[in-house]
């Protein structure tokens, strides 16, 4: 440690150095949303949303506009609830339903991707 600098544990497992400064209170303990899915889950979504994007250039507009508002919920780096995130995969599963044998991966990956996160 340099000069000045404090260390402490707590029992709950956190270690905190701090290095100078005055007036320091709480440890931040907020999680990154790409640090709650697992890995398998993360390179689904990015699979995902991969496909999304081809099928939106080939669906009707209306679709098109349903996909724009469910994709960013599916971004790995994006913080919303777990509900939330469940509900844009339903939409966009609905959307690519309906495109036939073209949206047929896009509805495969989802279902892996619910598996995965235990919904399915």
């Amino acid at each position: 440690m340099r000069g000045g600098d404090q260390h402490y544990y707590f029992g709950s497992g956190d270690h905190v150095t701090m290095h100078g400064g005055s007036g320091n209170v709480g440890i931040d303990k907020r999680v990154t949303p790409a640090q709650e899915l697992p890995p398998a889950v993360q390179e689904a979504l990015r699979e995902l949303l991969v496909l999304a994007r081809e099928l939106r250039a080939q669906v009707p507009p209306a679709s098109a506009g349903a996909l724009d508002t469910a994709l960013p919920a599916l971004r790995v780096e994006s913080d919303v609830p777990p509900q939330e995130r469940h509900r844009a995969l339903l939409a966009v599963a609905g959307i690519a339903a309906t495109a036939g044998t073209l949206g047929t991966p896009i509805v495969e990956a989802i279902n892996k991707i619910l598996e995965l996160m235990g919904a399915k």
